[in-house]
């Protein structure tokens, strides 16, 4: 299994980046490479890629596949014979890659047959640290589908690559920190073969990743754990912003990827908040601020949109006098949001927290029966707390209103951390609480709305139609969320151990 980050190179960074791969000793290597697939594109929707690639004359056949989070990459390679060699999947047997491989092929429709080709120059060099070796990798060229036909298209390449060749875990996130800080390099998680892809589909639109289920996998009884916990929440946050960072990294990214990247980023800081102290001082403080502000400025960003679009629509069907006054436009980019340096920073730690393996004892750490019973009581408070505020929330403040939102998004995100060790499971008590949440964001579009309409008043007096509609509406909007609210289920309850 590698360990390894890989970013995307700004372009005017990309010759100081050039310079810094070659210096000292450094070595330099052509690249060709086949990927292959079957029609139905059993590998490509499983993750898993397979490729044949010259290196300086020696053909080696390699799999990849997903691993366990977001660092992890299950990879085989081996060195077969020929002029041009064909895929042999079973070249990879009795190894995890392979399995997966193995898996897919056995529900193929139809043979492998070669779908695109790369053509990378890369410079390598070893990077050393104290206790270990960091090999980085700097690629430059292009991905080709529909090679020699008129359907051909081509996708630049220029990133680099770190990868783990011995030593902790911590030294290469140092050293990645590093190259990421002095170059400004940009996490991206989409490789190569799934560029490859995209150039063989006729259209391609990847939908944004909503956060996955939460699994206990083959080790249940350690689940509860308090170390095994947080690793395991930490890694299911960082597969849903990753993803959707990347997409928006790749400029394939639009609004709902921006959605779901600050759903990531609330989650994992719910995460930070709420797991803490199952092992006391594994978690950075440092992390939280650059998530805040990055969660804040996207939210801006989506704020103004959604209110714009939604809000702005329902006004119209109302009679609003067209208006041509607009709030003032948006002074960052998602792109440049994301790729700030702090941001990446804490990225780049979060990820080498997930790979880092657990310590044999954890000094702190509470047990599966210390965490059920912490835990049951984080859930039965923030319950209770929601409960109360539901009785009297017409008479609380907006900002109080709003904090009701954030807590029941919390109530909401810790249930699905722990959604494998419930009586039950959380299905039902999670699907009461979604009346009640999409009620708190009306009411906070709403309000976003107002602010945005005011603004807009100032230079256009049409636009106090909008402010005027949306107060009128403010007293039945509230109402409605109060009803939504007591529509709550009772609280989750652990299985008994």
């Amino acid at each position: 299994m590698e360990v390894e980050f890989k970013f995307t190179i700004p372009t005017r960074r990309l010759a100081a980046v050039k310079a810094a791969a070659r210096r000292g000793t450094s070595s330099a290597i052509r690249l060709e490479a086949r990927y292959f697939d079957t029609a139905d594109k059993a590998l490509s929707s499983r993750g898993i890629a397979l490729r044949l690639r010259n290196e300086g004359g020696q053909w080696v056949q390699t799999v990849k596949a997903m691993g366990d989070g977001p660092l992890d990459r299950e990879e085989h390679n081996v060195s077969v014979d020929g002029a041009t060699p064909l895929a042999r999947p079973a070249l990879h047997a009795g190894t995890k890659a392979g399995e997966r491989l193995r898996a897919a092929m056995d529900s193929a429709q139809g043979p492998l047959v070669e779908t695109y080709r790369t053509e990378i120059d890369r410079v390598t060099r070893d990077l050393a640290f104290r206790g270990g070796v960091v090999e980085l990798a700097f690629d430059l060229g292009r991905i080709v589908a529909h090679g020699g036909t008129a359907q051909e298209k081509q996708a630049p390449v220029c990133e680099l690559e770190l990868e783990l060749k011995e030593g902790p875990v911590v030294g290469l996130v140092e050293v990645a920190t590093q190259w990421a800080a002095q170059h400004g390099l940009v996490l991206n998680t989409v490789s190569k073969a799934e560029r490859g892809e995209r150039l063989m589909a006729a259209q391609w639109a990847r939908p944004a990743a909503k956060a996955r289920p939460m699994a206990a996998g083959s080790r249940k009884k350690q689940f509860l754990k308090g170390p095994n916990l947080q690793r395991v929440a930490l890694a299911n946050c960082l597969a849903q912003i990753l993803a959707n960072a990347s997409e928006i990294v790749e400029g394939s990214g639009g609004e709902e990827h921006v959605h779901q990247l600050r759903i990531g980023i609330r989650r994992l800081r719910t995460a930070l908040r709420e797991l803490d102290a199952l092992a006391p001082g594994r978690f950075d403080p440092a992390w939280e601020p650059p998530l805040v502000d990055v969660f804040r400025r996207l939210g801006q960003l989506r704020d103004r949109e959604q209110a714009l679009d939604t809000i702005g629509a329902e006004l119209r069907e109302a009679g609003a006098p067209k208006s041509a006054a607009r709030p003032a436009g948006a002074k960052a980019s998602p792109l440049t949001i994301v790729s700030t340096p702090a941001f990446q920073a804490v990225l780049i730690g979060l990820m080498g927290f997930t790979a880092q393996a657990l310590a044999a004892e954890d000094d702190g750490a509470l047990g599966a029966a210390k965490v059920r019973r912490y835990l049951h009581k984080r859930l039965q408070a923030l319950h209770a707390k929601v409960h109360r505020d539901a009785r009297r929330f017409e008479s609380l403040s907006v900002e109080a209103q709003h904090r009701v939102r954030k807590r029941l998004k919390r109530l909401r995100f810790l249930t699905e951390f722990v959604a494998p060790a419930l009586e039950g499971g959380a299905d039902d008590f999670l699907a009461s609480l979604q009346p009640a949440l999409s009620a708190l964001g009306r009411l906070n579009d709403e309000q976003v709305a107002s602010e945005l309409y005011r603004s807009m008043a100032t230079k256009d007096p049409k636009a106090w139609f909008g402010v005027g509609w949306l107060a009128a509406r403010r007293e039945q909007s509230v109402k409605a969320t109060k009803k939504a609210l007591s529509r709550m289920g009772e609280g989750p309850r652990f299985r008994k151990l």
